[in-house]
Order: C-alpha cells, then structure tokens, then sequence
C-alpha cells in the first residue's frame, strides 16, 4: 500500500469496516476480463477466517462464471465524506474501504439456511426475520472464503492543505 498511514492492518478493524458496508463488489473471472457485480451480503467469521455470504437464482452468467473458475476478488466502502476547502482550491474524500481475494464455495441444502439467517441478519439487525422457507431450493447460497484482505481508511481532514 502505497500510502501506510491508512492502511487498517488490525483484524478487528477490518470486520467493523466490513459491517459497516452494505454493498460487497465481487470481481470473476470472465475469460480474462473481471465481470463485477454489487451484492448484498452477510458476514460469517470465528475471529481468524472471513467469509462472506451471497445468494443468487440458482442460473445466470455469475453462477456459470463462478462454476468455471471460483477464485474471486471483492471490494466494498463506506463512510464517505466528500470534503471541498473552497478557498484552498482543493477536494478530497474520506473513506473506509477493504479488498481481498478468496473462493467462492457454493453452499449445499443443509448449509443454505443458515447462511440465509447470516445475510438477512446483516440487513436486519437484533431480528430473526423471517424469509420464505419455499425459497430454498430455488435459491443458490454460495460464500467467498476470503483468503487475503486488506483495509484502508482516510480520515477527514480538519483544515485545508
């Protein structure tokens, strides 16, 4: 990274950025070009390992990509704060921000729901929302076991440059 200052190295800190984001950008492999796509998501972890959860139709040209080559890259931010100091002429973004790689593993039927309750818990947190049981089988789950991150953060500036 090439400016250290806002590299965020601590485990911890890079899964509060995590919670904080609401849309996950996964990258694969489209014949040598990435094919990006925002997903909603949810969060597993034990404190070592990341993985993050997704679902999807059961077909479409993410599960075929994903099915062929299941290595994948993911970006998501939050906390942005556009700052302009007018009389110095200058703009600038704060930000939190996390990149890593991973592989995508499709979920099996007795894994489905649980991931399920995971993703649903993210967007409605402290409930146990409900989600139509009927639904699963005609839903894919599938998680990206990240296997590198890193996390960046750029504070807000107090006075202009």
């Amino acid at each position: 990274m090439r400016q250290k200052d806002r590299e965020v190295t601590d485990l911890n800190d890079i899964l509060d950025i995590i919670r904080r984001c609401d849309v996950c950008r996964v990258a694969l492999n489209n014949d040598g070009f990435p094919y990006i796509i925002p997903l909603n998501f949810g969060l597993d972890t034990d404190g070592s390992c990341i993985r993050l959860i997704f679902h999807s139709a059961l077909e479409g040209t993410k599960v075929n990509l994903m099915q062929k080559d299941n290595r994948a890259s993911f970006e998501m931010d939050c906390r942005h704060q556009l700052q302009y100091f007018e009389e110095a002429g200058y703009c600038t973004m704060a930000y939190e921000s996390v990149v890593g790689t991973g592989r995508i593993r499709i979920l099996d039927e007795k894994e489905k729901e649980t991931a399920l309750h995971k993703l649903m818990g993210k967007y409605h947190p402290g409930k146990n929302a409900y989600f139509n049981p009927a639904a699963l089988p005609r839903t894919l789950v599938y998680t990206l076991e990240v296997e590198s991150v890193t996390g960046k953060r750029k504070l807000p500036k107090k006075n202009a440059p």
